[in-house]
């Protein structure tokens, strides 16, 4: 597994961290690649952050993350792996298969600490 870690800067808003969880689908779903996404409590800049990495646990996909054209790269991306796995060859199809090897390839790790005021 490739262990993957944010980091954090001044400048470190919602965007960077959009582009990073685009990183990640990148290397576990279209590279197909064994991931681990370590994020501790620390690293909670927004708590729009928490509500990505909830879709990104719950559903596997995070809402209004891609693009319209950045979603037809990734099928293209896939679309010879999807084939070979048996999908049909409809959009939908193939956006379903990176989906869920996303899903199968990358595993969150969440650290919080019990100290302090935010966790409580």
């Amino acid at each position: 597994y490739k262990v993957f870690m944010i980091e954090i800067s001044r400048t470190y808003r919602a965007l960077e961290f959009k582009d990073d969880l685009k990183k990640l689908y990148d290397m576990a779903g279209t590279k197909n690649q064994p991931t681990v996404f370590l994020f501790n409590d620390t690293q909670i800049v927004m708590e729009s952050f928490l509500e990505d990495i909830n879709g990104l646990l719950g559903s596997g996909e995070v809402p209004n993350l891609f693009a319209a054209d950045e979603v037809n790269g990734i099928r293209e991306a896939v679309r010879a792996d999807a084939t070979k796995a048996g999908m049909g060859e409809s959009p939908q199809e193939i956006w379903e298969f990176f989906i869920e090897r996303t899903r199968s390839n990358l595993h969150v790790v969440l650290c919080m600490s019990p100290i302090g005021e935010a966790f409580r």
